[in-house]
């Protein structure tokens, strides 16, 4: 009966410091390295173009584009809002 009484203890410290810990991580990563600026970034791209994905990096945003031309891929500096390259898709 002592045993259990003291595995209880155990586990409870436990889950405690398990649920401080998750508190922290959360806090440091929403919060901790400075807070993310919002970017716009505008595009010059011909009519009847769309955007079929986006997927991010931490040093860039890339932007799948369809119709208006080619499929492309175009690659946007986070920081700056500007296109700094792009792929285009050959049909």
């Amino acid at each position: 009966m002592r045993a259990l009484k003291i595995l209880t203890v155990v586990m409870g410290v436990m889950i405690i410091v398990g649920v401080v810990a998750l508190g922290v991580v959360m806090t440091q990563r929403l919060g901790g390295s400075g807070a993310a600026s919002a970017v716009s970034a505008t595009l010059d791209e011909p009519t009847g173009t769309i955007i079929a994905g986006i997927a991010a990096t931490a040093d860039r945003i890339a932007i799948q584009l369809r119709g208006g031309g080619p499929d492309r891929v175009v690659l946007i500096d986070p920081k700056t809002g500007k296109p700094v390259g792009a792929v285009k898709l050959a049909h």
